[in-house]
């Protein structure tokens, strides 16, 4: 009632509205004001984060926080008349156009933030333009020793520096894949598995370092998770400046087009593309994008919870998310964040990128010159994941959706700025007459295609051409052979096998719609490139780049395309034993959301080798997990297997360099045998009672959404009401990178997560005590896994990809050498073999619940991080 009566001071709306259950609240969000006075600065959005981001004392608790928001709003407000105030220029402007839609902080603001006696820049205005440079030479070939590592490695770990033969011994085995190459399509191959601790990051950035000064060349280190990038990025600075002399930089992180600001998406929102609160994100986003030190709005400097303020999807309609990006043909293209990226990475000695861009890059880039040629994975265990996504087909409705769209444009009464092939290629066709007819051909094929409203056709069983036929059919057949209970709300699967003769013929009528859009397409990329070969008088340098991006663009629609219907050609038929392939109905609460055919490698390490590796000269991967574990130590052979070498007939080095923490004295493994699978009363119980004994600092991992969903429900409210916050994923509407945030800043705070959680999580120190597990991490009885189980040993497999993620998990507990904590998995049956997941030492007791709170009670009175080893009396 409160609420709704006057607009109150608050921190977070969107979460406090979803723990009061009361949608509709709204007020004068702190968070908003924040990333208006100060966009681009990191905050932990909680009421803690907030003092430590303003320089203000914490409040001693809850009923300690009404005060001190009042506070840190009079702190904002004083900033904004602060002489020294770092982001004044274009606030006074912003503040306009936001007190035009009503912002609930304009009119607060307004006496604050003084006019300007100069009109301010627009902002695309004030962005600065990049510069094109020559392209880099061929590296040098250079030859390093290790006494130059070790000299290298001491001056980026510091001559005070404990000296760590683990560390040391990393750094000389990276050295291998900086020398020359000896045959093409023939890498140096290292495989180096690096327990916590060892220091991996500095070791192998030691010989990377000398390599690219020595050569001149670019060394990629390609990770998995955001979180490593930024580390990278910190620790690079060791060994690189921020700048070179001229001013350009020396080390650059790449991501995907998708992660960047769209700087024409920007102006199209800023000019009535969005309305509402959208509109009002808009603006802030505007703010930041002035001062973002590279546009990267997933993980760079954007503040994570700011899309959640609003609308997470307003946030991603901000970049580029199905590559309609038209290049040159932008108006913002000199001042684009996406080719400042690239291009500053052509000339970097250093380029942090993550696995999946590697590998499109490698697949479809558009310049071959820049490739590269040395790459580290880190987070290699993540690789075959990776590449069984980037090399996966899908033929769905969403999919074939967003292909009308980029073909025809957007459909009638739809906003936003996006235009069809006809549009984009106007000049070209009115030039080229085959050019042009093939445009018109491909937009008339392309009519065949799925339209809005297309999943309501196909539940009323009236489908609008041979592509939503064949949906139809897909869905009838898979909802017919579905024995897992589909009320569940959950994807349904059936295999593409033992089809009828009604649905291989739609398949085929399909196969032939496709085929007719793909064939003008091949002809009008062709036509593209005559043009850019001997071109009219007209086609000056962008409109050169803008038709380079069109044929680019027009490729990869090409081989999805193909791919497509390659897959169809197989329906009937026998199956490639290359490929596993399936039928599917994507579901959510219950619903349909999507409807389509997959395919994907039985192997995806084959396409990986020849499409990533066969072009480099020295790879490396590495992990804490990156091989599995046995009785008698590592266990190599599948980690060989699943590193692509052996498509390359390539035998990798293979290094292992053991962690320097003491498990046996500061972590301990409790398999607790008395809480029964299924009785989601008890899992909750036993969450609750862990949570208490430990006073938070609880990381809680979990197989399944609906049972995460179900013990948050059970238990968030009375652990709040002992002072113990709980956070979940899936439910409390927060990215996960700021989750992580909000938990590693808080020791009382606790988090429940699934597999996002599981890896790449890296909270030292005292916020993270102790990580509950569920149940053991069984695989997901997917088709896809089945067939993948059947040729790689069948239980075998599944036990290998157990103890990884297990040895995942339990990695979150011990990030450095003074941390102390317990590994609990709730799980009555966990089988003996699967304990070499666990570092060589650690101790594992199978107990009652009651007897575990015995242990991570009296172990978290000893000490402020849990004393696991705690004598014997203590502990009763």
């Amino acid at each position: 009632m409160a609420a709704a009566d006057s607009p109150l001071l608050m921190i977070n709306a969107p979460l406090v509205s979803t723990r009061l259950g009361y949608p509709d609240l709204s007020g004068l969000d702190l968070l908003e004001l924040f990333a208006f006075i100060h966009p681009a600065r990191f905050c932990v959005p909680t009421p803690r984060g907030l003092a430590h981001a303003l320089d203000l004392p914490e409040p001693a608790g809850d009923d300690d926080v009404p005060r001190f928001l009042q506070l840190a709003a009079g702190a904002l407000l004083a900033r904004c008349n602060a002489p020294d105030w770092p982001e004044r220029d274009g606030a006074w402007s912003v503040l306009q156009s936001l007190a035009r839609l009503r912002w609930a902080w304009a009119g607060v603001l307004t006496p604050h933030v003084a006019r300007p006696q100069q009109a301010e820049k627009w902002l695309f205005a004030r962005l600065p333009e990049w510069e094109e440079a020559g392209e880099r030479p061929q590296p040098a070939q250079v030859q390093l020793d290790e006494a130059q590592v070790d000299t290298r490695l001491v001056e980026l770990t510091g001559l005070e520096a404990e000296r760590r033969d683990g560390q040391q011994h990393f750094a000389r085995s990276a050295l291998r894949i900086f020398a020359p190459r000896a045959r093409r399509d023939t890498p140096h191959m290292l495989l180096a598995q690096a327990g916590t601790g060892i220091g991996k990051t500095l070791g192998y950035l030691a010989p990377a370092s000398l390599w690219a000064e020595q050569s001149k060349g670019t060394v990629w280190v390609s990770t998995f998770t955001k979180n490593l990038q930024r580390q990278l990025r910190s620790e690079s600075r060791r060994a690189w400046p921020e700048a070179r002399p001229d001013g350009s930089r020396p080390v650059v992180i790449r991501k995907g087009r998708e992660n960047y600001l769209c700087l024409l998406n920007l102006e199209d929102a800023l000019q009535g593309g969005f309305g509402g609160r959208a509109a009002i994100m808009a603006q802030l986003v505007a703010r930041w994008a002035a001062y973002s030190q590279d546009g990267d709005m997933i993980g760079g400097d954007l503040p994570g919870w700011l899309g959640t303020l609003f609308r997470a999807r307003a946030i991603r309609s901000l970049t580029d998310q199905r590559g309609e990006c038209i290049y040159a043909g932008c108006p913002h293209y000199r001042k684009c964040f996406i080719e400042r990226a690239a291009r500053a990475s052509a000339q970097a000695d250093l380029v942090i990128a993550n696995h999946a861009l590697v590998m499109v890059n490698a697949a479809r880039g558009r310049d071959h010159a820049q490739r590269p040629t040395r790459i580290v994975f880190d987070e290699g265990h993540h690789v075959f994941e990776a590449a069984d996504s980037t090399f996966a087909a899908a033929l769905t409705g969403a999919e074939t959706v967003e292909l009308k769209r980029w073909i025809l444009g957007p459909e009638r009464g739809s906003k936003g700025r996006r235009r069809g092939l006809a549009a984009r290629l106007a000049d070209v066709a009115s030039y080229d007459e085959v050019g042009g007819k093939a445009v018109a051909a491909a937009c008339h094929a392309a009519e065949a295609l799925p339209t809005q409203g297309w999943l309501q056709r196909l539940a009323e069983g009236q489908p609008s051409g041979p592509l939503e036929e064949l949906f139809t059919a897909v869905r009838a057949t898979t909802y017919a052979r579905d024995e897992s209970g589909q009320d569940a709300g959950y994807a349904i699967e059936t295999e593409a096998a033992q089809l009828d003769g009604a649905f291989v013929e739609l398949a085929q009528q399909a196969g032939i719609a496709l085929s007719e859009i793909r064939t003008p397409l091949i002809r009008l990329g062709v036509r593209l490139e005559a043009l850019l070969t001997d071109g009219p008088d007209w086609l000056d340098g962008q409109g050169r780049a803008r038709i380079e991006g069109a044929r680019h663009s027009l490729t990869w629609r090409i081989d999805m395309l193909s791919a497509w219907e390659s897959l169809l050609q197989r329906m009937g038929g026998p199956a490639d034993p290359d490929f596993v392939d399936w039928l599917a109905v994507d579901r959510s609460d219950a619903r349909d959301y999507d409807v389509g055919l997959h395919r994907r490698y039985l192997d995806p390490m084959k396409p990986f080798a020849q499409t990533v590796l066969a072009g480099t000269h020295g790879v490396m991967l590495t992990s804490a997990t990156l091989c599995d574990r046995g009785a008698d130590g590592p266990q190599w052979a599948s980690a060989v297997e699943r590193s692509g070498a052996s498509h390359l007939d390539v035998a990798p080095h293979l290094v292992e360099a053991a962690s320097p923490f003491d498990y046996a004295a500061r972590a301990e493994v409790l398999i607790v045998t008395d809480v029964p699978k299924g009785d989601l009363a008890a899992l909750a119980g036993a969450y609750a009672r862990i949570i208490d004994a430990c006073g938070g600092g609880v990381l809680g991992l979990f197989t399944a959404i609906r049972r995460l969903r179900a013990v948050h429900g059970r238990i968030a409210d009375r652990l709040a009401r002992a002072g113990l916050p709980l956070y979940a994923q899936h439910v409390d509407p927060i990215d996960t990178g700021t989750l992580v945030d909000i938990f590693r800043d808080d020791p009382a705070a606790s988090l429940l997560g699934t597999d996002a959680l599981r890896d790449g999580v890296d909270v030292p120190g005292n916020s993270l005590r102790c990580v509950v597990m569920e149940q053991v991490p069984w695989p997901k009885p997917s088709i896809l896994h089945r067939a993948r189980r059947a040729a790689n040993g069948g239980g075998v497999h599944d036990d290998r990809i157990i103890r990884a993620r297990l040895a995942q998990a339990f990695g979150r507990l011990i990030r450095s050498k003074d941390d102390r904590g317990h590994f609990i998995v709730l799980s009555p049956a966990f089988p003996s073999r699967l304990l070499g997941a666990f570092p060589p030492g650690t101790p594992v007791h199978r107990v009652t619940l009651d007897e575990a709170l015995h242990r991570v009670g009296a172990a978290n009175l000893i000490g402020t991080k849990s004393a696991v080893r705690a004598p014997e009396d203590e502990i009763r």
